[in-house]
């Protein structure tokens, strides 16, 4: 009896890993993504792109990334990643954009990042700092060329619709959210805040002096009542003795 039972809870043991590979194994649902996937509107914002290796016989050895040409952004700046290089091209604008009171006639358009390796069962994030994020749009592409040292490329490329399945290969999505006036993606200064903070610090601890002082003065009411108490009780049993002594 007991050699079934660990029999069958090795076989449930065995179906629920082999679920939970099912669930993590390389390649399942992973793609080139962004963290965070959403950002302010007209921010200055820096967002990772995500790289996991999807192959379990080959290394990703070069990321290609093609930047939205509706909505071009004034400043790509990558940060260093260490074994890698990265390269920033640009292209010449089919309309100027004034950004800060300058016009813009060209902008970034591919960054490429080589030299590096991300072995199977890894991944790596590639930062880069964006801005001005666009106001006039809801979102933006981020459309990505995965190469292996195998010499096999997979394009992250094909846009997702609301309500549709997610296609095979989707593009890396940023959603832009309305933020606020100041165009920094919510980094504003002090307005005030700390000096109503240390106001309401004060009143917090007001109201805990005068919380104390009444549990204070409670505790000396009770301890008062309960010493009347007890002195009435030494005194009545005093008496009650008196009381039987003077007894036929």
């Amino acid at each position: 009896m007991t050699r079934t039972r660990v029999a069958a809870c090795s076989a449930v043991t065995a179906l629920t890993a082999g679920a939970f590979l099912a669930f993590t194994a390389p390649g399942a649902s992973a793609h080139v993504g962004i963290d965070p996937d959403e950002v302010e509107q007209g921010s200055y914002s820096t967002i990772y792109m995500k790289v996991p290796n999807e192959r379990d016989n080959a290394s990703t050895v070069r990321l290609e990334v093609h930047l939205d040409p509706e909505h071009p952004l004034a400043s790509v700046q990558p940060q260093p990643v260490p074994g890698w290089e990265v390269e920033v091209e640009t292209a010449e604008l089919a309309e100027p954009v004034e950004v800060h009171g300058t016009e813009i006639t060209e902008a970034p358009s591919v960054i490429t990042w080589t030299g590096g390796e991300i072995a199977p069962g890894q991944f790596q994030q590639f930062p880069l700092s964006v801005g001005p994020l666009p106001e006039d749009t809801e979102q933006l592409l981020f459309k990505a060329i995965q190469t292996y040292d195998n010499d096999e490329v997979v394009r992250w490329i094909e846009e997702p619709v609301e309500g549709e399945p997610e296609p095979e290969h989707p593009a890396a999505v940023l959603a832009l959210t309305p933020g606020g006036d100041d165009g920094h993606g919510g980094d504003t200064e002090d307005d005030g805040h700390a000096a109503e903070d240390g106001d309401d610090d004060g009143t917090a601890a007001a109201a805990d002096d005068d919380s104390d002082a009444a549990t204070d003065t409670t505790a000396r009411v009770l301890a008062g009542v309960g010493i009347a108490v007890g002195v009435a009780g030494v005194a009545f049993g005093v008496l009650a003795g008196r009381r039987r002594s003077t007894e036929p």
